[in-house]
């Protein structure tokens, strides 16, 4: 397969079709004077699949979590400590 850099201007002025082409699994290259400078890939093919309940059972939740903060904690929060 054949590599070609897509010039800057050409990419301004084609940008959603190029996006298209990296949506469906296209890399482009584009460049300036022959020289790649950035890469458009898919975000898709680039980003890790997301595992649900990842740390299920590692992580506990005291029942008091939402409880009111002692009031020398409180303070510090609003500003009011010394």
């Amino acid at each position: 397969m054949l590599t070609s850099i897509i010039p800057m201007h050409r990419a301004k002025s084609s940008l959603s079709q190029l996006v298209k082409r990296a949506a469906s699994g296209e890399t482009i290259f584009i460049g300036s004077y022959g020289r790649a400078e950035a890469v458009l890939t898919s975000a898709t093919s680039s980003m890790p699949k997301k595992r649900l309940g990842l740390l299920e059972g590692k992580l506990t939740i005291p029942d008091n979590f939402d409880a009111p903060l002692p009031p020398e904690i409180l303070a510090a929060f609003e500003g009011d400590a010394e």
